[in-house]
Protein backbone atom coordinates (compact mmCIF):
# COMPACT_ATOMS: atom_id res chain seq x y z
CA UNK A 1 0.00 0.00 0.00
CA UNK A 2 3.38 2.52 1.23
CA UNK A 3 4.38 1.61 -2.06
CA UNK A 4 1.07 2.50 -4.36
CA UNK A 5 0.74 5.89 -2.17
CA UNK A 6 4.94 6.67 -3.12
CA UNK A 7 4.04 5.97 -7.00
CA UNK A 8 0.82 8.07 -7.03
CA UNK A 9 2.91 10.91 -5.27
CA UNK A 10 5.96 10.34 -7.86
CA UNK A 11 3.61 10.48 -10.88
CA UNK A 12 1.93 13.53 -9.32
CA UNK A 13 4.81 15.15 -9.29
CA UNK A 14 5.78 14.52 -12.50
CA UNK A 15 2.76 15.65 -13.54
CA UNK A 16 3.15 18.93 -12.09
CA UNK A 17 6.36 19.33 -13.70
CA UNK A 18 5.62 18.99 -16.82
CA UNK A 19 2.26 21.07 -16.66
CA UNK A 20 4.91 24.06 -15.05
CA UNK A 21 6.77 23.82 -17.56
CA UNK A 22 4.60 24.75 -20.81
CA UNK A 23 4.78 28.03 -21.36
CA UNK A 24 1.65 29.99 -21.14
CA UNK A 25 0.62 32.09 -23.91
CA UNK A 26 1.70 35.79 -23.63
CA UNK A 27 -0.60 38.31 -23.60
CA UNK A 28 -1.93 39.76 -27.86
CA UNK A 29 -3.08 43.29 -27.04
CA UNK A 30 -3.73 44.22 -30.81
CA UNK A 31 -2.64 45.29 -34.36
CA UNK A 32 0.88 47.01 -33.86
CA UNK A 33 2.02 47.79 -37.58
CA UNK A 34 0.31 46.74 -41.08
CA UNK A 35 3.22 46.46 -44.16
CA UNK A 36 1.72 47.61 -46.88
CA UNK A 37 3.68 46.72 -50.58
CA UNK A 38 2.78 49.36 -53.29
CA UNK A 39 4.06 49.86 -57.37
CA UNK A 40 5.24 53.39 -56.73
CA UNK A 41 6.44 54.38 -53.17
CA UNK A 42 6.09 58.23 -53.68
CA UNK A 43 2.24 58.13 -54.73
CA UNK A 44 1.75 55.13 -52.06
CA UNK A 45 3.55 57.86 -49.39
CA UNK A 46 1.19 60.81 -50.40
CA UNK A 47 -1.77 59.27 -49.90
CA UNK A 48 -1.55 57.47 -46.50
CA UNK A 49 0.38 60.75 -45.10
CA UNK A 50 -2.99 62.94 -46.53
CA UNK A 51 -5.21 60.21 -45.35
CA UNK A 52 -3.39 59.93 -41.50
CA UNK A 53 -3.70 63.71 -41.48
CA UNK A 54 -0.31 64.89 -42.50
CA UNK A 55 0.92 64.66 -38.33
CA UNK A 56 1.80 60.53 -38.47
CA UNK A 57 5.19 61.17 -40.57
CA UNK A 58 7.31 58.43 -39.10
CA UNK A 59 10.76 59.19 -40.32
CA UNK A 60 12.60 57.53 -37.60
CA UNK A 61 10.73 54.03 -37.27
CA UNK A 62 13.62 51.65 -37.63
CA UNK A 63 13.50 49.85 -41.04
CA UNK A 64 11.41 52.06 -42.70
CA UNK A 65 12.52 55.74 -42.59
CA UNK A 66 10.41 58.43 -44.89
CA UNK A 67 8.09 55.16 -45.85
CA UNK A 68 6.16 54.30 -42.59
CA UNK A 69 4.09 56.31 -40.90
CA UNK A 70 2.45 56.42 -36.94
CA UNK A 71 -1.03 56.39 -36.34
CA UNK A 72 -0.84 56.47 -33.09
CA UNK A 73 1.38 55.92 -30.18
CA UNK A 74 1.05 52.03 -30.71
CA UNK A 75 0.46 51.45 -34.14
CA UNK A 76 2.14 52.66 -37.46
CA UNK A 77 1.96 51.46 -41.16
CA UNK A 78 4.92 50.68 -43.41
CA UNK A 79 4.99 51.04 -47.19
CA UNK A 80 7.79 48.48 -48.96
CA UNK A 81 8.31 48.02 -52.77
CA UNK A 82 6.07 45.46 -54.53
CA UNK A 83 7.77 43.14 -56.16
CA UNK A 84 7.68 42.29 -59.74
CA UNK A 85 5.46 40.70 -61.10
CA UNK A 86 3.07 41.85 -57.71
CA UNK A 87 1.48 39.31 -55.69
CA UNK A 88 -2.34 39.21 -55.47
CA UNK A 89 -2.27 40.51 -51.48
CA UNK A 90 -0.86 44.03 -50.89
CA UNK A 91 -1.29 43.60 -47.39
CA UNK A 92 2.80 42.21 -46.90
CA UNK A 93 2.48 41.61 -43.08
CA UNK A 94 -0.20 42.23 -40.27
CA UNK A 95 1.86 42.81 -36.81
CA UNK A 96 0.62 42.02 -32.87
CA UNK A 97 1.75 44.13 -29.65
CA UNK A 98 2.47 41.47 -27.12
CA UNK A 99 3.89 41.52 -23.64
CA UNK A 100 6.68 38.55 -23.99
CA UNK A 101 8.33 37.91 -27.27
CA UNK A 102 10.80 35.26 -25.65
CA UNK A 103 7.63 33.65 -23.96
CA UNK A 104 5.61 33.48 -27.25
CA UNK A 105 8.71 31.64 -28.95
CA UNK A 106 8.65 28.96 -26.27
CA UNK A 107 5.18 28.75 -26.54
CA UNK A 108 4.92 28.54 -30.30
CA UNK A 109 7.52 26.12 -30.27
CA UNK A 110 5.81 23.84 -28.14
CA UNK A 111 2.86 24.23 -30.28
CA UNK A 112 5.04 22.91 -33.36
CA UNK A 113 4.97 26.85 -34.77
CA UNK A 114 7.98 27.51 -37.02
CA UNK A 115 9.22 31.34 -35.96
CA UNK A 116 11.50 32.81 -37.42
CA UNK A 117 15.06 33.17 -35.68
CA UNK A 118 16.20 36.13 -33.70
CA UNK A 119 18.84 38.35 -34.87
CA UNK A 120 20.14 38.92 -31.18
CA UNK A 121 19.07 37.39 -28.41
CA UNK A 122 16.99 40.42 -26.92
CA UNK A 123 15.12 40.58 -30.19
CA UNK A 124 11.85 42.03 -29.53
CA UNK A 125 10.52 40.50 -32.73
CA UNK A 126 8.93 37.61 -34.22
CA UNK A 127 7.74 36.04 -37.71
CA UNK A 128 5.47 33.22 -38.24
CA UNK A 129 3.42 32.54 -41.40
CA UNK A 130 -0.81 31.32 -40.76
CA UNK A 131 -1.88 28.13 -42.46
CA UNK A 132 -2.47 30.16 -45.73
CA UNK A 133 0.49 31.89 -46.02
CA UNK A 134 -0.29 35.10 -44.15
CA UNK A 135 3.01 36.44 -43.19
CA UNK A 136 2.30 37.53 -39.25
CA UNK A 137 4.69 39.21 -37.07
CA UNK A 138 4.70 40.05 -33.46
CA UNK A 139 6.16 43.28 -31.68
CA UNK A 140 7.03 43.19 -27.60
CA UNK A 141 6.30 47.25 -26.63
CA UNK A 142 9.06 48.30 -24.94
CA UNK A 143 8.88 52.16 -25.36
CA UNK A 144 9.59 54.82 -27.44
CA UNK A 145 13.03 55.39 -28.24
CA UNK A 146 14.80 58.96 -27.54
CA UNK A 147 13.50 61.26 -29.91
CA UNK A 148 14.61 64.64 -30.80
CA UNK A 149 12.83 68.07 -29.84
CA UNK A 150 11.34 68.00 -33.55
CA UNK A 151 10.57 64.08 -33.26
CA UNK A 152 8.91 64.85 -30.07
CA UNK A 153 6.53 67.65 -31.80
CA UNK A 154 5.69 65.06 -34.43
CA UNK A 155 4.90 62.59 -31.98
CA UNK A 156 2.92 65.00 -29.95
CA UNK A 157 0.85 65.32 -32.70
CA UNK A 158 -0.21 61.83 -33.20
CA UNK A 159 -1.26 61.39 -29.97
CA UNK A 160 -3.44 64.01 -30.61
CA UNK A 161 -4.92 61.58 -33.44
CA UNK A 162 -8.02 59.79 -33.34
CA UNK A 163 -7.47 57.33 -35.76
CA UNK A 164 -6.33 53.75 -34.95
CA UNK A 165 -6.46 50.36 -37.19
CA UNK A 166 -9.04 48.26 -35.27
CA UNK A 167 -8.99 45.35 -38.06
CA UNK A 168 -7.03 44.03 -40.97
CA UNK A 169 -8.85 41.96 -43.44
CA UNK A 170 -7.40 38.69 -45.30
CA UNK A 171 -8.93 36.34 -48.07
CA UNK A 172 -9.35 32.75 -46.58
CA UNK A 173 -9.91 29.77 -48.11
CA UNK A 174 -9.84 27.30 -45.51
CA UNK A 175 -11.47 29.03 -42.47
CA UNK A 176 -11.35 25.55 -40.31
CA UNK A 177 -7.51 25.81 -40.42
CA UNK A 178 -7.12 29.18 -40.05
CA UNK A 179 -8.88 28.72 -37.08
CA UNK A 180 -6.55 26.60 -35.48
CA UNK A 181 -4.26 28.78 -35.91
CA UNK A 182 -5.80 31.98 -34.84
CA UNK A 183 -8.34 30.40 -31.85
CA UNK A 184 -6.87 27.25 -30.85
CA UNK A 185 -3.14 28.14 -30.62
CA UNK A 186 -3.19 32.30 -30.38
CA UNK A 187 -5.96 32.14 -28.61
CA UNK A 188 -8.67 34.40 -31.01
CA UNK A 189 -11.95 34.43 -30.26
CA UNK A 190 -15.13 35.02 -32.65
CA UNK A 191 -16.49 38.91 -32.41
CA UNK A 192 -18.94 39.34 -34.73
CA UNK A 193 -19.99 37.24 -38.16
CA UNK A 194 -22.06 37.65 -41.17
CA UNK A 195 -23.01 38.05 -44.61
CA UNK A 196 -24.73 39.34 -47.66
CA UNK A 197 -27.74 37.29 -46.51
CA UNK A 198 -28.49 35.68 -43.04
CA UNK A 199 -27.44 32.43 -42.74
CA UNK A 200 -24.10 32.91 -44.84
CA UNK A 201 -21.08 33.98 -43.73
CA UNK A 202 -18.99 36.31 -45.95
CA UNK A 203 -16.81 38.15 -42.92
CA UNK A 204 -15.62 36.21 -39.54
CA UNK A 205 -14.33 39.06 -36.84
CA UNK A 206 -11.47 37.22 -34.94
CA UNK A 207 -10.64 39.18 -32.52
CA UNK A 208 -7.23 39.32 -30.22
CA UNK A 209 -7.58 37.62 -26.62
CA UNK A 210 -6.20 40.64 -24.69
CA UNK A 211 -7.66 43.57 -26.93
CA UNK A 212 -10.20 44.95 -28.78
CA UNK A 213 -8.45 44.76 -32.78
CA UNK A 214 -9.06 42.02 -34.90
CA UNK A 215 -8.50 39.98 -37.91
CA UNK A 216 -11.14 39.80 -40.45
CA UNK A 217 -11.55 36.13 -42.25
CA UNK A 218 -12.72 37.34 -45.90
CA UNK A 219 -14.89 34.26 -47.60
CA UNK A 220 -16.12 32.78 -50.54
CA UNK A 221 -13.46 34.84 -52.51
CA UNK A 222 -13.32 33.80 -56.23
CA UNK A 223 -10.24 32.45 -56.80
CA UNK A 224 -10.16 34.37 -60.65
CA UNK A 225 -10.97 37.44 -58.63
CA UNK A 226 -10.08 40.58 -60.48
CA UNK A 227 -7.07 43.14 -59.22
CA UNK A 228 -9.86 45.46 -57.55
CA UNK A 229 -11.88 43.09 -56.03
CA UNK A 230 -8.57 41.64 -53.94
CA UNK A 231 -7.88 45.28 -53.16
CA UNK A 232 -11.30 45.27 -51.21
CA UNK A 233 -10.90 42.20 -49.48
CA UNK A 234 -7.26 42.35 -48.53
CA UNK A 235 -7.54 45.94 -46.93
CA UNK A 236 -6.93 47.85 -43.06
CA UNK A 237 -9.48 49.51 -41.38
CA UNK A 238 -8.93 52.89 -39.66
CA UNK A 239 -11.61 53.40 -36.41
CA UNK A 240 -13.24 56.94 -36.43
CA UNK A 241 -15.72 58.52 -33.55
CA UNK A 242 -17.68 60.00 -36.34
CA UNK A 243 -17.63 58.65 -39.61
CA UNK A 244 -19.02 62.12 -41.19
CA UNK A 245 -17.28 64.45 -39.67
CA UNK A 246 -14.02 62.25 -40.89
CA UNK A 247 -15.57 62.59 -44.35
CA UNK A 248 -15.68 65.81 -44.28
CA UNK A 249 -12.26 66.41 -43.13
CA UNK A 250 -10.88 63.87 -45.77
CA UNK A 251 -13.49 65.78 -48.96
CA UNK A 252 -13.03 69.61 -47.17
CA UNK A 253 -9.15 69.20 -47.73
CA UNK A 254 -9.24 67.66 -50.58
CA UNK A 255 -7.33 64.69 -49.58
CA UNK A 256 -8.13 61.78 -51.89
CA UNK A 257 -11.28 60.94 -53.97
CA UNK A 258 -14.28 60.20 -52.46
CA UNK A 259 -15.27 57.56 -54.65
CA UNK A 260 -18.00 55.95 -52.29
CA UNK A 261 -20.42 57.10 -50.19
CA UNK A 262 -20.64 56.82 -46.05
CA UNK A 263 -22.45 53.57 -45.48
CA UNK A 264 -24.07 51.45 -42.57
CA UNK A 265 -22.64 47.45 -43.07
CA UNK A 266 -24.06 44.85 -42.02
CA UNK A 267 -22.32 44.57 -38.85
CA UNK A 268 -24.43 47.87 -37.85
CA UNK A 269 -21.36 50.11 -38.31
CA UNK A 270 -20.70 53.34 -40.34
CA UNK A 271 -18.09 53.04 -42.96
CA UNK A 272 -16.40 54.63 -45.76
CA UNK A 273 -14.02 53.37 -48.06
CA UNK A 274 -11.09 54.85 -49.78
CA UNK A 275 -8.29 53.13 -52.47
CA UNK A 276 -5.01 53.59 -51.97
CA UNK A 277 -2.77 53.77 -55.98
CA UNK A 278 -2.58 50.13 -56.02
CA UNK A 279 -6.42 50.13 -55.29
CA UNK A 280 -5.61 48.53 -51.65
CA UNK A 281 -8.88 48.91 -49.30
CA UNK A 282 -8.13 51.19 -46.55
CA UNK A 283 -11.61 51.95 -44.71
CA UNK A 284 -12.77 54.24 -41.72
CA UNK A 285 -15.19 52.60 -39.42
CA UNK A 286 -16.65 53.95 -36.55
CA UNK A 287 -15.93 52.16 -33.14
CA UNK A 288 -18.97 51.03 -32.18
CA UNK A 289 -22.22 50.15 -33.87
CA UNK A 290 -25.11 52.72 -34.69
CA UNK A 291 -27.52 49.88 -35.49
CA UNK A 292 -28.06 45.97 -34.75
CA UNK A 293 -26.26 44.32 -36.75
CA UNK A 294 -27.33 41.10 -38.89
CA UNK A 295 -26.46 37.98 -38.90
CA UNK A 296 -24.91 37.40 -34.93
CA UNK A 297 -24.53 39.52 -31.73
CA UNK A 298 -21.13 41.05 -31.15
CA UNK A 299 -19.57 38.73 -28.48
CA UNK A 300 -16.17 40.84 -27.35
CA UNK A 301 -15.87 44.64 -25.98
CA UNK A 302 -15.64 47.44 -28.71
CA UNK A 303 -12.94 49.78 -29.69
CA UNK A 304 -12.21 53.10 -28.59
CA UNK A 305 -10.34 55.99 -29.85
Amino acid sequence: MKRLVFAFVILACCVAASASGTPKRPRILGIARVKILTSDISAARSFYSKVLDHAHDCNWCEGHPGRSFLVNWNQGIALLNAPSPAPADLIEEIDFAVDNIPQLRRYLVVDKIPVSKPNKPEDDYLKVTDPEGHPIGFLQRSGMPALTERQNQSLESALAAKLRIIHAGIIVRDQAAEDRFYKDVLGFHVYWHGGMKEGEDHWVDMQVPDGTDWIEYMLKVSPNADHHTLGVMNHIALGVADIKSETARLRDEEVVPILEQPKIGRDGKWQLNLYDPDDTRVEFMEFTPTQKPCCSEYTGPHPKP
